[in-house]
């Protein structure tokens, strides 16, 4: 998990797929996935969304795009705003 950005109003985590998982009993041969995704966090309403396939692909070339350009904070606020939209679940701690 990688912090990837964490400003007064979101926060952004790359988690990473546990490349040690065990394949499910029976499914040993099957070619094996790893996912990753990016969770988002809304701080100022205290939800999170979670993006993983094709949705953290999309992400991921917009963080790509962004090493190339050095966004200004009002840029990449103005992105995250639009994920922060699908935020459907509220924070909890465990």
């Amino acid at each position: 998990m990688h912090m990837l950005y964490d400003s007064d109003s979101f926060a952004v985590v790359h988690i990473l797929a546990n490349a040690a998982d065990a394949p499910t009993p029976g499914q040993e041969d099957l070619p094996q996935m790893p996912r990753h995704g990016f969770e988002i966090v809304d701080k100022r309403s205290g939800k999170e969304v979670y993006l993983d396939g094709s949705w953290a692909e999309l992400f991921q070339q917009r963080l790509q795009a962004w090493q190339q350009n050095a966004p200004s904070q009002e840029e990449v606020e103005d992105t995250l705003e639009g994920y922060a939209c699908l935020a459907q679940m509220p924070v909890v701690m465990h």
